[in-house]
């Protein structure tokens, strides 16, 4: 088995880690802080612009065509510098991805190259309610065809880049006589959208810099051809989108994890107790071998389901499997580095605490580490 990259995968890797690198790297702290709008958003359009907003889409609507591999690879780069930018990019890529896989030929060339060139600063998703969101079979949201159009009522939580998504994929109810799940549509919805009302953003742990909002609709009038895909088909859109998404959200913990310990190794070169440097001690020695180790299998986790997701083959399992084992190992890894530093860890003139904070989202995100579990023995039992 030969699990090494090719040279325009190592070239858009090395790229993807000097942009983290030199553009968000020195600005992480100040966005977490302070929340540099304009920063943020000129950094959006600057990974716009090296082509990074359609990795996996195709060069006709402006897409790079670089693969599912190359989209972890850069999202675990980025996220080594600033886990908000990271969630942004991973997010907007698969709304990208999945305008490309159902909507119709209009629809593509309407919003796929604004989302690929960063005319649009941001792609989101509309799915997750406050009674549906481990269980998003249970939403309330509603879409009624009259006439020629469909009006939408309802709302939806927490949703990535509500505030400045140039297009949103909404999920409602369009059949209430069906079974759960059965009677949901996918719709495409502009910003600006009259009757859609985008709250004031959430005070958040982490990921500060990236905005998640309440999105609400209040007799939202779209037109018919704003349906995604097929009528009451939107479920099964949900349940395949979420397991791409989640090769890019374990791929955004793994970033965290390593950019934690890779801060705490050099911390113990340079940190002398006892009169010898702290990576002398076999205790610290040991924590730092396991953790990434850790991280390393976490991260072959990842290639192996972006790597199916690329050939075309079933890979929900493998998503889940590496999206679980990333989220819960980089969680592990933050917190190691930040015992590591000891009472410096805990300061926030390092970084540490922003890394632990940034990363315990990844667990809940994309899907819980319990609803892993879950899908992953359903496919287990199923096989």
């Amino acid at each position: 088995m030969d699990l090494s990259l090719s040279e325009d995968q190592v070239m858009i890797q090395q790229m993807a880690a000097k942009f983290a690198s030199t553009e968000l790297a020195p600005i992480a702290a100040k966005l977490d802080e302070e929340g540099d709008r304009v920063a943020f958003l000129t950094n959006l359009k600057k990974l716009a612009e090296l082509g990074f907003m359609g990795l996996n889409i195709d060069s006709q609507y402006g897409g790079t065509e670089a693969g599912s591999v190359v989209f972890s690879l850069v999202i675990t780069e980025i996220a080594r510098a600033c886990a908000a930018t990271a969630v942004t990019l991973s997010v907007t890529n698969m709304v990208a991805e999945v305008i490309q896989s159902l909507a119709s030929e209009p629809q593509k060339q309407q919003y796929l190259p604004k989302l690929c060139s960063g005319e649009y600063p941001a792609g989101a998703f509309c799915l997750t309610e406050t009674s549906a969101g481990s269980d998003p079979a249970n939403m309330k949201t509603t879409a009624i065809l009259q006439g020629d159009d469909w009006v939408l009522n309802g709302a939806k939580q927490f949703i990535t880049s509500a505030e400045y998504a140039g297009v949103m994929v909404v999920w409602a109810v369009t059949d209430a006589t069906l079974a759960k799940g059965k009677g949901i549509s996918c719709f495409l919805l502009e910003q600006g959208t009259a009757g859609m009302t985008i709250s004031k953003a959430e005070h958040k742990m982490g990921q500060r810099a990236s905005v998640t909002n309440e999105v609400l609709f209040d007799n939202c009038r779209i037109p018919k051809s704003a349906l995604l895909g097929e009528l009451n088909s939107g479920f099964k859109i949900a349940v395949t989108e979420l397991a791409g998404g989640r090769i890019g959200i374990g791929s955004l913990a793994l970033g965290i994890g390593l950019a934690a310990m890779d801060y705490a190794r050099e911390y113990l070169l340079q940190r002398e107790q006892f009169g010898q440097p702290l990576a002398k001690f076999q205790g610290l020695q040991w924590m730092v071998s396991d953790a990434y180790t850790a991280l390393e299998a976490a991260r072959l986790l990842l290639m192996n389901a972006a790597d199916k997701k690329q050939k075309g083959l079933a890979f929900a399992k493998e998503a889940s499997m590496a999206k679980l084992f990333s989220s819960e190992k980089a969680n592990d890894a933050c917190y190691t580095a930040l015992q590591l530093l000891g009472g410096y860890g805990y300061i926030k003139e390092y970084p540490l605490e922003r890394y632990a904070r940034d990363v315990r989202i990844t667990s809940i995100y994309e899907g819980t580490s319990e609803i892993q579990r879950v899908i992953i023995a359903r496919e287990l039992f199923r096989q």
